[in-house]
């Protein structure tokens, strides 16, 4: 320790001081402003339901094994009046006989074929719009074929919060639950990330919403051209659109467990890392201030990390700089608990300041990685 203090003189000290107490206050905030709103946040009540007619749209691709598995339960929710629309996308398996013998037992679901074509681009927004457009009411709700409803009542709990003048409702998607670490990180991922864009959308800044789980009006997608701004990006239609619609019609959210629409984890890193890849695109096209807002959390957390234990070692003030940090980590284990557990995710929510800290080191490192694959055409 000597030797240390004889060749860092009192600025370099200094300057590692006011580096973590900026730090720090960036952590607080983002606690106390942000994250707690997730934490403790209320539903308003709900005033009486209208039962407004639904359209449930999915865009499909080679998903004939999920869609026999989950569409049933999509099709058989207890609600009054809907429809369920199915884009099946230049589908080469037997999806469209799957879809046919649904058809004849169903008559709420509907069935629109994209042929096979070379020209159309890659990526849900067409059959998306597609479906859009064969929808018969205004209200609209979207999921994906390998997504499995945690209730029969997920779509009257989304309807209704359409009964205000709520245009855009952003839903939760989790992922299933396995053994296995790896399965837990994909786990804290998705969760973070729906902690991140819930609680932004409770600050007034929302940014995203989840393709799986998402519901918004005709009006909503027309006022902003749907899809035309951002058309040449395969992904987006669940974060650029929300940021364009989102700035001429109102929004909630929705968490209620019953909402809940559970798709099953990737099997091995390789796929999460294509399945990030495309997901990371539309980062580019997103206003600084978000692109700040989001990349801020995670480096400031490991920068306060580093000049913790560089002040510590140098021993200054370590029993201070000790207390301050238990402070804070008690601080954001008791609100991101909070949050982890309003998103069904206790065990995630024991060792909340473990998969913080590993979360902010590891994204991102993989988001390089994953820059730098080849974007997934769908």
């Amino acid at each position: 320790m000597n030797y240390l203090h004889q060749h860092i003189g009192p600025n370099i000290i200094l300057i590692l001081l006011v580096i973590f107490l900026i730090t720090f206050v960036v952590q607080l905030y983002f606690i106390i402003n942000v994250h707690r709103k997730l934490a403790f946040f209320k539903p308003s009540k709900s005033k009486e339901s209208k039962n407004v007619p639904i359209s449930v749209i999915i865009a499909a691709r080679n998903e004939s094994e999920n869609l026999f598995k989950n569409l049933p339960k999509i099709l058989e929710q207890k609600y009054r009046s809907f429809e369920v629309i199915v884009v099946n996308h230049q589908s080469i398996d037997d999806s469209k006989d799957i879809l046919e013998a649904f058809s004849k037992q169903y008559k709420n679901l509907k069935v629109v074929e994209l042929a096979n074509d070379k020209h159309i681009r890659p990526g849900k927004k067409l059959p998306l719009t597609i479906g859009i457009k064969a929808a018969q009411h205004e209200h609209m709700i979207f999921t994906d074929a390998d997504c499995m409803p945690n209730s029969d009542n997920w779509i009257k709990n989304i309807a209704a919060k359409f009964n205000g003048d709520d245009a855009i409702v952003l839903g939760y998607g989790p992922m299933l639950k396995k053994a296995g670490v790896f399965n837990k990180l994909m786990r804290f991922d998705t969760a973070w990330i729906a902690i991140n864009y819930l609680s932004m959308a409770l600050n007034n800044l929302p940014y995203m919403g989840v393709g799986r789980n998402l519901a918004y009006t005709k009006d909503a997608f027309f006022a902003v051209n749907g899809f035309k701004s951002h058309y040449s990006i395969s992904s987006g239609d669940d974060d650029l659109f929300i940021q364009e619609a989102v700035k001429k019609n109102k929004y909630t959210i929705e968490i209620a467990p019953e909402t809940f629409m559970y798709s099953p984890s990737k099997e091995n890193m390789q796929d999460w890392i294509k399945q990030k890849s495309r997901h990371y695109t539309t980062a580019p096209k997103y206003p600084f201030i978000k692109k700040l807002l989001l990349a801020i959390y995670p480096v400031s957390l490991i920068i306060t990390w580093i000049c913790f234990v560089s002040l510590v070692q140098l021993r200054y003030h370590e029993l201070q700089l000790t207390i301050s940090m238990i402070v804070l980590y008690g601080l954001k284990w008791w609100i991101g608990a909070r949050c982890l557990i309003k998103l069904e995710e206790k065990k995630l929510a024991l060792f909340f300041p473990f998969w913080d800290l590993f979360y902010a080191v590891f994204i991102p490192i993989l988001f390089v990685i994953a820059k730098n694959k080849k974007n997934a055409t769908w």
